[in-house]
C-alpha cells in the first residue's frame, strides 16, 4: 500500500514507501566505490536516489533492478545542487503480498489515453485537404494500440502513460486558435504536421504499457525520431498518392521542428507552418515542465533546479487567480461614473460659476 507520495517528501524526511523504477545502473564514484545511481517515480512525479558503498554481496540484486520495476525502499530525503534526492540505505524488489497497486506509481496524462485519441482523430477527419486528411487518420488508426498508453519520452516532457498523446493534443489545441490569429497559416498543414512530428516515437524509444521507457530501440538510437518521421511521411505518401510536394512539405516539418542542428534539426523550418511548429513543441514542452515543478512546489517558494529548463528554479505565486481583485476595480469605476446628488448640486454649482465667469469676462471685453 502506498503512504507517500514524491510531491510530499520534505528535506530530512525519513520513510519506508515503494516507488516505479525508471533509470537503474551501477556506477563508480570518485573514490573508487561503487554505488547503486535510481531513478524513482510515483503519480506525482521522479526523483533521482543513490545507494552509496554497494557491497559485493548486494551488487547482483541490484543490477537486476530495471526500468519499470516495483521496489520498496527505506530512504532519506537530501538536498543536493537545490534539488531533493533521496538517500536510499534498503532496496528490494516488491512481493505479491505487499498488495501494491501499480497505477498509484504511474505518473500519467490528465486525461484518458482513448478521449485523447478521439480529439486528435477529430480533429484529423475535420481537414478539407482530402490527402492530408488521409495521412493523419490512417497514421492515426494504425498506431492507436501503441497511442493509448506510450510516453512523449524516456525522461523530461511527458514521459508518463499516454503523455505522447497529452502533447499532441495540447499543440493541436494552440493550433486552430493560432491559425486564427495568423491567418497565412494552412490549418490542415500544420494539424497534420503536429500528429506526424513525434509519431516516430513510437519506435525511437521502447514502453511497456505503464509508459515506462527503459531506452530507446536500435534504429531509435542511429535514427532518431525526426529522421525515422521522413521515412514514414515518405512511405504513406506513396502508398495512398499523395502529392511530392505535400509529402516533402510534411517531411521538412518532420525534420526541422528541433530547429537547432544540435538538437537534430539539420534544416531551420522554411515555411509558416514549419516555423509555427517549432513553437507549439517548444511551447508545450516548457509549459509541462513548469507544470510539473511547480505541482511540487508550496505557494511563495521555488522549486526544484529543472535540468531541461537550463537548471532554472521556478517560482510559485502565492496568491491565488481569481475575479475579486477585478471586481473591486470595476465596482470602483462604477462608483466614479454613476452620477449622484452631490455630485449633481457640484456641477450645478459649477455651471452658475462658469456662467458668471463668462459675463464679467464679456463685460471686460467690451470695455
Amino acid at each position: 500500500m502506498k503512504n507517500i507520495y514524491i510531491s510530499d517528501l520534505q528535506e530530512g524526511q525519513e520513510f519506508i514507501d515503494f516507488f516505479i523504477v525508471r533509470a537503474s545502473g551501477i556506477k563508480i564514484g570518485a573514490n573508487g566505490k561503487k554505488y547503486l545511481d535510481i531513478s524513482l517515480g510515483d503519480r506525482t512525479g521522479d526523483l533521482t536516489a543513490k545507494k552509496w558503498d554497494v557491497s559485493p554481496s548486494e551488487e547482483p540484486a541490484l543490477e537486476g533492478i530495471k526500468p519499470g520495476d516495483i521496489v520498496k525502499i527505506k530512504a532519506s530525503v537530501t538536498v543536493y545542487r537545490d534539488a531533493k534526492q533521496l538517500r536510499v540505505t534498503r532496496i528490494r524488489q516488491v512481493k505479491p503480498e505487499d498488495g501494491v497497486n501499480a497505477m498509484d506509481l504511474v505518473k500519467s496524462a490528465p486525461e484518458s489515453g482513448e478521449d485523447m485519441y478521439e480529439y486528435i482523430l477529430s480533429r484529423a477527419e475535420k481537414m478539407h485537404d482530402e490527402d492530408l486528411k488521409a495521412m493523419s487518420t490512417t497514421v492515426l488508426m494504425r498506431n492507436k494500440d501503441r497511442l493509448l498508453y506510450y510516453p512523449a519520452a524516456m525522461r523530461n516532457h511527458h514521459a508518463e502513460l499516454s503523455g505522447l498523446l497529452w502533447h499532441m493534443k495540447r499543440m493541436i489545441m494552440h493550433a486552430e486558435v493560432l491559425v486564427d490569429v495568423y491567418t497565412i497559416l494552412n490549418r490542415d498543414l500544420l494539424v497534420a504536421g503536429v500528429i506526424f512530428h513525434d509519431i516516430e516515437k513510437l519506435t525511437e524509444i521502447n514502453s511497456n504499457k505503464l509508459g515506462v521507457s527503459d531506452g530507446y530501440t536500435f534504429e531509435g538510437k542511429l535514427l532518431g525520431h525526426l529522421v525515422q518521421g521522413v521515412k514514414v511521411i515518405d512511405s504513406l505518401a506513396k502508398e495512398l498518392g499523395v502529392s511530392e510536394e505535400k509529402s516533402i512539405m510534411l517531411q521538412h516539418m518532420s525534420i526541422s521542428h528541433h530547429y537547432e542542428a544540435d538538437f537534430g534539426s539539420p534544416k531551420k523550418p522554411l515555411f509558416p507552418e514549419a516555423e509555427m511548429l517549432h513553437y507549439l513543441d517548444i511551447m508545450d514542452a516548457k509549459m509541462y515542465d513548469m507544470e510539473d515543478a511547480l505541482s511540487k512546489t508550496k505557494p511563495g517558494e521555488f522549486s526544484d533546479r529543472i535540468w531541461s529548463m537550463d537548471n532554472r528554479t521556478m517560482y510559485k505565486a502565492s496568491f491565488e487567480p481569481g475575479t475579486k481583485k477585478v471586481t473591486d476595480l470595476r465596482v470602483s469605476a462604477e462608483t466614479k461614473l454613476a452620477p449622484s446628488t452631490e455630485r449633481n448640486e457640484h456641477s450645478e454649482e459649477d455651471v452658475d460659476h462658469k456662467e458668471e465667469s463668462m459675463e464679467n469676462q464679456q463685460v471686460l471685453w467690451n470695455l
